[in-house]
């Protein structure tokens, strides 16, 4: 009882042979096979171009997975958000990068607490002279300084430096300021990641790191150190070596892949390069309808901004639509016998980041059994 308290309704299914189909629905799946055998070719991948991993904890959100991904070589973990941060140091991740500027007093003052705790290797953006002197400020009051990373807007806009000279000027400023230490250049092609052609996509993506070579250039020849440069994502995570420019690459989605991911990564591939290691369980809870049934996976199980997902097992040929917060539509080909009630869908998630942050627990599979529940630690953390 205790378990299914902490760990969910799944929790007395652990362990027993056959438990992957037998779950309460909907659950998160995770096989932890491939999601073992991704950390494991991406990790290969970066000691053969010479480049270290940072890999993004925006899309897992967990604290085991971090580690899986520290003991296979990462020198440490990205956190999107300040929440994401505070998990991961309190569960003794080193090297975590905070890749969103944090700019409110609330946020510097939470920054700030963080930073006192025993950590190895806490730094943060800045793209705005404002911020780099408010974070500055909150450092000396702490007695302690604050690696810093200058952001680079890199053509997506978000967030970054808008041009070289705003960079280059902010660096300087970064090196100049008492309270703060310059780690280097972070530089986030998110336009970039999901073009679907690789030609295209690899074509931008050089384009893109020549203006950021130049920037590393001017710097270093001002005499400003710049260990540190770090960006790039699963999208490029081929590509962006090509340019000798990152030091490390801040890859996320290649853990488990989603629908959009795997579409870009076959271009020009046989297969992609990883292996979907991440589904949403849901069941079939009516079949009164002619051409399809009715599963409880809906709007609230799944991200919403890319493709649908795909059916990956337990309806051959079947396609996904959503009809529902909380249920789903199963389109069955043209004379498939519809499933019986309680028949588990396995569906590969459309956009793997924000799905996972619907969920409260990852429910780890091995071949047909549940083996462990591991908890989405930052789920919501802001």
């Amino acid at each position: 009882m205790d378990d299914m308290l902490t760990l969910g309704p799944n929790a007395r299914f652990i362990g027993k042979p056959g438990s992957r189909a037998a779950l309460d629905t909907p659950a998160l799946l995770v096989d932890r096979d491939a999601l073992e055998r991704n950390i494991a070719a991406m990790a290969a991948h970066a000691h053969t171009a010479g480049v270290a991993l940072r890999p993004h904890a925006k899309t897992h959100k967990s604290a085991r997975i971090a580690q899986l991904q520290v003991e296979a070589g990462a020198l440490g973990i990205c956190c999107a958000t300040l929440g994401e941060a505070e998990v991961m140091v309190t569960a003794g991740i080193p090297g975590v990068h905070i890749t969103s500027p944090q700019v409110t007093e609330p946020k510097i003052a939470r920054l700030m607490m963080l930073h006192a705790r025993p950590h190895e290797g806490l730094s943060v953006v800045v793209d705005h002279p404002d911020n780099l002197a408010a974070l500055a400020r909150a450092a000396r009051q702490a007695g302690k300084p604050l690696d810093v990373l200058v952001d680079f807007s890199a053509g997506h806009g978000r967030t970054g430096c808008a041009d070289e000279a705003a960079v280059a000027a902010l660096a300087r400023e970064a090196v100049a300021t008492d309270g703060t230490i310059l780690r280097g250049i972070q530089s986030y092609s998110g336009n970039l990641q999901h073009i679907s052609m690789r030609d295209e996509r690899r074509s931008r993506a050089l384009a893109q790191l020549d203006r950021l070579r130049g920037i590393v250039a001017r710097l270093r020849d001002a005499g400003i150190d710049v260990p540190i440069v770090s960006g790039a994502g699963t999208g490029t995570f081929d590509l962006d070596p090509e340019a000798r420019v990152f030091t490390e690459l801040q890859v996320g989605s290649y853990v488990f892949m989603d629908v959009d991911y795997l579409r870009a990564l076959k271009d020009g591939r046989n297969a992609p390069p990883f292996e979907t290691a991440l589904f949403v369980a849901t069941a079939v809870v009516s079949v009164n309808a002619q051409g399809y049934a009715t599963t409880d996976g809906g709007l609230k199980c799944f991200a919403t901004d890319g493709p649908v997902p795909d059916v990956a097992r337990g309806a051959p040929g079947s396609r996904y639509e959503f009809f529902g917060d909380e249920h789903g539509k199963l389109i069955l080909p043209p004379g498939a016998p519809r499933p019986p009630l309680g028949a588990m869908i396995e569906c590969v998630t459309p956009h793997c980041d924000p799905t996972v942050n619907l969920h409260d627990f990852y429910h780890v599979v091995s071949g047909d059994a549940l083996v462990d529940i591991w908890p989405v630690d930052a789920r919501g953390k802001r």
